[in-house]
């Protein structure tokens, strides 16, 4: 992700370098640099209990190398992107030995984790694939956020559109009279079976699905001009690596148009929707596109009966560079070439 750097001063080095300096805590800040962690998840990476974590923890935060943050009952802690503790963090991950066995091991026991987070997701849609639409109806206002997505296309025609987490392949039924070509992505098998139904019910010809992984999209840099989110990013864990990936696919001029929650506390959505995080934050949401090179445009508040929706629309900037995404990447896929999956 492409930041400015702060600078720091002596003092401020010297704080991070006392609150990284011990075994523990230099694992625990490696361990924050490759997403957002709860406690419980962090004493199982590291085997220890959790006021020995929570200790370790707060030092760390206090010294500016970790954020932390609260979202309803749960407390989620990340390497710090910005400020001198953000430099400092950075700085010391990047001199850390990638081949050293422990820090092997804890990257291991993270693979771990995620698997058992997808795994669990992957179940939670298979088993709603079929009124996935409905469902979502519930907590949104469907008809208005549909609404001001075709107004946002309508200003200005897309060629090429990537809707990353299609599910049931609503955005490209909504959108594909007003775009060139699209294709959307989704790691559920059974949720991309819905869509393509639902896309040749449409005859939407100019539309295709595929299999793929939000945080390794099977395209290239620059590849698409309009990006799509739509009610994707609070099931990710690891919100800002889906939008870095996605801001690596945009061209100069492109946009990203998140439709996600506004910040709320209705626990229930995570027991029984499986959502990761509760909403987001405007200040957040524009904080990150900017540190993705991205000019936040607008953004749309629709306030539901129980929610408020929020559509935020960032435009990629014409020297940006975007976050290339280590994994491999393809080409856009030809429109008629025959669906994978």
């Amino acid at each position: 992700i492409a930041m400015l750097e702060t600078p720091f001063n002596l003092e401020q080095l010297l704080a991070g370098l006392r609150a990284a300096g011990e075994d523990s805590r230099l694992r625990l800040l490696a361990i924050c640099a490759q997403g957002e962690w709860t406690v419980s998840e962090l004493c199982q990476v590291m085997s220890q209990s959790q006021p020995r974590i929570s200790r370790h923890l707060r030092l760390l935060a206090d010294a500016g190398l970790l954020e932390r943050f609260r979202e309803g009952s749960w407390v989620f802690y990340r390497r710090a992107q910005n400020g001198p503790g953000g430099r400092v963090a950075r700085s010391l991950c990047r001199l850390l030995p990638e081949g050293d066995s422990t820090l092997v091991q804890d990257r291991l026991r993270l693979d771990s984790i995620r698997s058992a987070r997808r795994e669990e997701a992957a179940r939670f849609f298979s088993a709603r694939a079929e009124s996935w639409d409905h469902d979502k109806d519930l907590t949104v206002d469907a008809a208005r956020v549909e609404e001001a997505l075709t107004r946002i296309f309508a200003s200005r025609r897309c060629d090429r559109l990537l809707d990353i987490g299609t599910g049931t392949g609503r955005v490209l039924q909504l959108l594909a009279g007003q775009i060139t070509s699209g294709l959307g992505i989704d790691s559920s098998h059974d949720m991309l079976r819905v869509a393509r139904a639902n896309l040749d019910r449409l005859d939407a010809k100019n539309c295709q699905v595929r299999h793929g992984d939000m945080y390794a999209l099977p395209v290239r840099d620059r590849s698409v001009n309009g990006v799509t989110l739509h009610q994707v990013l609070h099931f990710a864990d690891d919100p800002i690596a889906a939008l870095a990936e996605a801001a690596r696919a945009l061209a100069p001029d492109g946009r990203l148009v998140v439709v996600d929650l506004a910040r709320h506390d209705a626990e229930w959505l995570r027991s029984e929707k499986a959502h990761r995080r509760l909403g987001f934050h405007d200040e957040e949401m524009t904080a990150w596109f900017r540190e993705l090179g991205l000019s936040p445009e607008t953004t749309t508040p629709i306030v539901g009966e129980k929610f408020t929706t929020c559509v935020w629309v960032g435009r990629r900037c014409a020297d940006a560079d975007g976050h290339r995404h280590p994994r491999h990447e393809t080409e856009f896929p030809r429109i008629h070439e025959e669906s994978a999956a």
